[in-house]
């Protein structure tokens, strides 16, 4: 029996970067042999173990054929006769195939040492193509180390265009694709994901409404970059600079989907485009299964990102409604959220990326303002019922007319 470091620990102990979790192969055991030595059996489909006292896993060597469609369309074997290599060659990119055995020197079969120096991203065999999966792997590890300078191969990208155009992406489950976009979305260069989905034909079979943002025109100026579909990559770069929670991310991704559905006639203009974008947001998130707060988030982007961005020349009765509509009495975390990612889609445009953006501070001081009217005082002078109701509205809304005055002195 020998045990070896596999995968991502390897890959980024060579590129001198922090380990998070590790991954272990076992070649030339038996599940029996693992149970005798106080592993314990959590694998599904093939044997995976965890390690008696570290938790971390502990798979058995195996080779894989496909067998059907989609990412969960293989049969896998698992034996003591399956080697290190066999193990290796059935993973997706050769910095991924490499190995490493205790106090020894680093296993390489597939030249992935020669690809990190490269910075490329490879695939390890013709095998690749066989799982759509992939994919939206090698796009998200695009999005993780492009600050490193790494790019998806040619050929390797020619293979993920068969793929898209296979049909075999239509296979995956909501669930995966959700997983692998929401993990995306928080790397440290987003947009790259969905740059390279779209440069292999991906987003438009995931990502249509998206997709179709490519070429749309907006008035150049407020959008100096022009083309909708650079504007939210823009918006990417600026979520990921002011460090945004995945809920703001994946609201960027939405906010301008309605922009895709203008008639070519009114271009550069996209009236009402909010309420379309709104309830694009909600079709993508019902199709994907996104979880109820993030999704609920991107449909409010959706509809009030302008009415953020102009909450300086808003009514005081328009913002008390905006406030409503966010609920951020109840959920005061939820205004966090909404201008952080109305901010940035302010900054994600060409030259705009560092100015100011006091409507941010200002819709925080407004819920602060509205927030501290007295209830129980109102309580107190006989108001009760629907007319309780009434008089607390019109106290928010007084607050912040005041709020407003002492902002602009």
């Amino acid at each position: 029996m020998k045990i070896y470091l596999v995968g991502g620990a390897v890959r980024d102990q060579l590129l001198g970067l922090p380990v998070t979790e590790k991954d272990w192969v076992v070649v030339g055991a038996t599940p029996d042999e693992m149970q005798a030595q106080g592993y314990q059996p959590v694998g599904q489909d093939f044997p995976v173990f965890l390690h008696p006292k570290t938790k971390e896993e502990y798979a058995l060597a195996r080779t894989e054929r496909k067998s059907g469609h989609g990412y969960g369309g293989f049969t896998f074997y698992a034996a003591s006769d399956v080697t290190l290599e066999d193990d290796l060659v059935r993973r997706d990119l050769t910095i991924n195939a490499m190995a490493k055995e205790k106090g020894g020197a680093v296993v390489d079969p597939f030249n992935g040492r020669a690809d990190l120096k490269a910075r490329l991203l490879r695939h390890v065999s013709p095998a690749f193509a066989e799982d759509p999966l992939r994919v939206l792997r090698v796009a998200r590890f695009a999005a993780r180390y492009h600050w490193l300078g790494f790019r998806v191969a040619d050929d390797t990208l020619a293979l993920m265009r068969q793929l898209s155009a296979s049909g075999e992406l239509d296979y995956l489950v909501p669930e995966r694709v959700w997983k692998e976009t929401s993990r995306a979305l928080m790397e440290r260069d987003p947009q790259v994901f969905f740059q390279v989905l779209h440069a292999c034909g991906a987003l438009e079979k995931l990502f249509p409404e998206l997709a179709a943002l490519d070429g749309v025109p907006q008035p150049e100026q407020h959008h100096p970059e022009i083309d909708t579909l650079i504007h939210q990559w823009l918006c990417l770069e600026q979520a990921s600079r002011m460090n945004l929670n995945l809920d703001a991310r994946y609201a960027l991704l939405c906010h301008d989907l309605g922009k895709g559905k203008t008639p070519p006639e009114e271009w550069p203009r996209h009236i009402a485009h909010e309420i379309r974008s709104s309830r694009m947001s909600q079709t993508v998130s019902k199709r994907l299964k996104v979880p109820r707060e993030t999704a609920t988030l991107a449909s409010l982007v959706g509809e009030y990102h302008t009415h953020c961005h102009r909450a300086l020349e808003l009514k005081a009765t328009t913002v008390w409604k905006l406030l409503k509509n966010l609920d951020v009495l109840r959920r005061p975390e939820r205004l966090a959220t909404f201008v952080g990612a109305c901010e940035a889609d302010a900054r994600g445009r060409t030259g705009f990326e560092d100015r100011d953006y006091p409507q941010a501070r200002y819709l925080m001081g407004a819920a602060d303002a509205a927030r501290k009217v007295d209830v129980p005082a109102l309580q107190q002078q006989g108001f009760s019922g629907p007319e309780l109701g009434e008089a607390i509205t019109q106290a928010r809304i007084q607050a912040l007319k005041e709020y407003k005055e002492s902002w602009n002195l």
